[in-house]
């Protein structure tokens, strides 16, 4: 049943980071944990006050973009908790790349020109921007990897319709021009993120969270084109340093390999790095709070109370 047993709860699903419990037919409550995965498998250790910077900048970013479509967000009761409408999610994750980088690099290093339907063109260095802005999408599992897909197979597969997948794509690129100019504000480069859409009748909506550094990568606007033109790496805002660390550790999550010890200075590190994407996308300096389980549970009570007699 998780941590929490709330009233009217009907089901509760622990994910990779998040607990999230429905109540009634209505709502989910999300709590983000200080867990960290990459590579689709949970870290051995949390990361102190992850899950505060997640939920915080999810919440900003939601507000940031109800003109654009609308979200799954009512509240946010308490630091690590989100409080919103129930949707039925689509299996897809819409994954939106305005440079090569990451994934989208390695296939393209590897002599690909096309991912999940979409054109890469040539001559493109490691970080290059893309012309414009393309969409990857990938099936959302609920257990191992996501898997890349094409625009023409989500619909053969039934996964979204033609009219919804239209929706989709224009929501997702509209949120990420968005999200590009919030970073520019902040000196910062949104380099890809993905989005996660579900539907209440026939209206689409956003879920769960929008441009956090689990979701998105982040590039200093700062010296950008000099280190292109250097050929240098670009530091980076995101969880991509984690998973270096495991690359450089031998662990890609694939059968048979050992995710390596995280030492308490490390842990640390993997703490202040999330603080500082948080300062940086924000604005604001970050304020560290810290709730016993039982002040957490009481203030979501009586949120969901508040939320029953405003029906």
């Amino acid at each position: 049943m998780g941590d929490f047993n709330f009233k009217d709860q009907t089901s509760f699903y622990r994910g990779k980071v998040r607990d999230v419990y429905t109540i009634g037919e209505d709502w989910l409550v999300m709590i983000a944990s200080d867990r960290i995965s990459a590579f689709d498998v949970i870290l051995p250790r949390p990361i102190p006050y992850k899950g505060q910077v997640l939920n915080q900048i999810a919440s900003h970013m939601l507000e940031a973009t109800r003109d654009i479509c609308p979200n799954w967000l009512i509240n946010t009761p308490a630091p690590t908790v989100s409080i919103g409408k129930k949707c039925v999610p689509f299996k897809i994750e819409m994954v939106v790349r305005g440079y090569l980088t990451g994934h989208a690099w390695r296939t393209y290093r590897e002599g690909k020109r096309v991912l999940c339907g979409a054109p890469l063109p040539e001559g493109l260095k490691e970080n290059d921007p893309f012309p414009t802005p393309i969409i990857t999408p990938s099936t959302k599992a609920a257990e191992g990897h996501d898997e890349d897909i094409s625009p023409e197979e989500i619909i053969k597969q039934g996964l979204a319709s033609e009219k919804d997948w239209e929706v989709l794509s224009s929501y997702a690129l509209r949120l990420f021009e968005r999200g590009s100019q919030i970073a520019k504000n902040r000196g910062l480069i949104l380099v890809d993120t993905k989005y996660e859409f579900g539907k209440i009748g026939n209206e689409i909506f956003l879920m769960d969270e929008v441009h956090t550094p689990d979701s998105s990568r982040y590039f200093f606007a700062e010296g950008y084109d000099e280190r292109q033109r250097k050929g240098e790496r670009q530091p980076q805002l995101s969880k991509e340093f984690v998973r270096e660390w495991l690359i450089q550790n031998n662990f890609m999550g694939k059968e048979g390999q050992t995710v390596p010890a995280m030492s308490d200075s490390w842990v640390e590190t993997i703490s202040k790095r999330y603080i500082e994407l948080y300062e940086k996308v924000i604005g604001e300096t970050f304020h560290p709070v810290s709730m016993s389980q039982q002040e957490i549970g009481e203030t979501i009570e009586k949120s969901l109370q508040q939320l029953k007699t405003i029906r």
